[in-house]
């Protein structure tokens, strides 16, 4: 019922070219104010707080794949300077509000640190969707959502101490972080010694579905022992997603799941609706208008001062703060938290989910009219250029262009790299062999361990900067599909392949691959021209 809901409204929006975020909420709405779930059975509260909690625990599980430690220390201006600033502003505004409103000071600390952090799904994906994911704004926008999640980990472990009576002393605060030194220790131990090992024995099987199951299995179990140990299942998806990001597997980890991030990311967004109580909105959305206006315009501004800090240039910094303006998918896990332990009324829990799921429709809109209106004031592109370039994507792999992917590392493989690489083209390699990986990434060689036919991977790898695609493996079917993914996402691609029967070599020519070697016939004509050789008089004639 969801997802044909889902299809419906959205094909209506679609056709309007209004956002789809707000027809997500929409279809919550309609399914628990139609009826239509007491029809099927299903509007008990607690099956649709299941729905939203396995939602945001997969959702929370990509953005952890997606968190990198080596993008935290590359944005540290931003992610610090400008994160702490945000962070700091935001709750602490947050915090008086809530005290003059009559909260205690435990309460408005939680409502305010729930209010001061950002969607990083929503923002990412509108930046993507506007096709800046690597510009200045975004890399700023990043840094301040990376600093976001490392707080948030801390504050849900202190959460229940925080709001516990203050009659139990340091106690509770005491074992929370026992709890929490356990669970981090767990998962660093995890990381270095159990996860890689498994991975391993997976990866050798060469079993696409053995190895999504493992990872999505890996997601389910952290998550269970965070919530078993009293902290949220949604942060132990996360820290699950964080563990995986630092291995070589997580570009192939990246490209098994992140297909079904935008289903992820649909299901936690309907859930909210479903959460919604229409009789509440109604008799209260003076209130809730008010809030979210204030929400996006003081939160706006603050981002808009921490981007300027952080280093953006003029006018830049109003696309940043239409991304992180609103509340976010970890608002809404401590919002939920906090009703639990009795920190929020039924009444003030609805205003503030109904401002969140508002705050959070609103962004691509309002990055749109930011970045319409900063293109409208300068001549230059929104993507911007000159100082900004310190901010662009950090790394090698994501500044390379004009570059060779080369599927498989064995011995054909091996030996036009080694050629590719004395001639100084740029070469990432996609491989399955984790040992392989291991070594190339040891030498410093761009190295993703990941499935040429997902389309994912050969994004990850840049594909749309890429002058050339190489299969040095003859295996006609997989080089097939590959090179049909390929080509949807840069028609201008050179395909070189290798076969080994000469009917796969008409097969592959047919399907658009301009370069097409049969082994046996480059073996043959090698071996003419070697024996030939041999004899003075024919070596300098052409024998094929």
């Amino acid at each position: 019922m969801v997802l044909a809901a889902v299809v419906l409204v959205s094909l209506v929006l679609a056709r309007f070219k209004q956002s789809l975020m707000i027809g997500y909420f929409l279809c919550g709405l309609i399914l628990s104010g139609s009826g239509l779930l007491a029809w099927a059975g299903a509007d008990s509260l607690d099956t649709i707080r299941a729905l939203s909690d396995l939602g945001v625990v997969l959702l929370l599980f990509t953005l952890g794949i997606e968190f990198s430690v080596k993008e935290l220390k590359a944005l540290k201006r931003p992610a610090f300077l400008g994160g702490g600033l945000q962070m700091g502003l935001c709750t602490g505004i947050g915090w008086g509000v809530a005290c003059a409103l009559g909260m205690p000071w435990n309460h408005g600390v939680v409502i305010g640190f729930a209010l001061a952090l950002s969607s990083t799904a929503v923002s990412l994906k509108a930046f993507q969707d506007l096709g800046q994911p690597e510009t200045p704004q975004a890399r700023v926008a990043l840094g301040m959502a990376l600093f976001q999640d490392i707080a948030v980990v801390f504050f849900v472990v202190l959460l229940s101490s925080l709001l516990g009576s203050a009659d139990q002393g340091f106690a509770p605060l005491g074992l929370a972080l026992l709890k929490a030194l356990g669970f981090v220790g767990s998962a660093i131990f995890l990381a270095r010694y159990g996860l890689p090992q498994m991975l391993d024995a997976v990866a050798r099987t060469r079993s696409r579905e053995l190895f999504t199951v493992t990872v999505v299995g890996l997601c389910v179990i952290v998550a269970l022992i965070a919530g078993l140990l009293g902290l949220s299942p949604a942060l132990g998806a996360f820290v699950a997603g964080v563990v995986i990001s630092e291995s070589i597997y997580s570009h192939r980890v990246m490209s098994e799941i992140l297909p079904f991030k935008d289903l992820f990311l649909t299901l936690f967004f309907v859930s909210i609706g479903l959460l919604i109580d229409l009789d509440q909105v109604m008799e209260n959305w003076m209130i809730i208008l008010g809030t979210s206006l204030a929400i996006l315009v003081v939160k706006g501004l603050i981002v808009a001062w921490a981007g300027r800090l952080s280093g953006l240039r003029r006018g830049h910094w109003w696309v940043t703060a239409a991304a992180l303006s609103s509340s976010g998918e970890f608002s809404l896990v401590l919002l939920n938290r906090a009703a639990e332990l009795g920190a929020l009324s039924p009444r003030n829990e609805q205003i503030l989910l109904a401002v969140t799921a508002l705050t959070m429709s609103l962004v691509p809109f309002l990055m749109k009219r930011t970045t319409r209106n900063l293109a409208k004031r300068r001549s230059e592109t929104i993507a911007g250029s000159g100082d900004d370039s310190m901010l662009g994507m950090i790394g090698e792999i994501e500044e390379i262009h004009d570059h060779v992917i080369l599927c498989g590392y064995g011995p054909v493989g091996m030996n036009l790299h080694r050629n590719l690489r004395r001639a100084n083209v740029p070469v990432v390699v996609l491989e399955m062999n984790p040992q392989t990986v291991k070594s190339l990434l040891e030498v410093g060689v761009f190295c993703l361990f990941a499935d040429a036919t997902h389309g994912e991977a050969l994004e990850l790898a840049h594909i749309e900067r890429a002058r050339a695609l190489v299969f040095s493996f003859p295996d006609a079917d997989t080089i097939k599909e590959a090179s049909r993914v390929a080509k949807q996402l840069n028609p201008n691609l050179i395909i070189h392949a290798r076969v080994k029967f000469g009917t796969e070599r008409d097969g592959l020519s047919q399907n658009g691959i301009e370069h097409v070697f049969h082994d046996e016939e480059q073996s043959g004509k090698a071996l003419i021209r070697s024996v030939m050789g041999c004899y003075e008089n024919s070596a300098d004639e052409e024998w094929f």
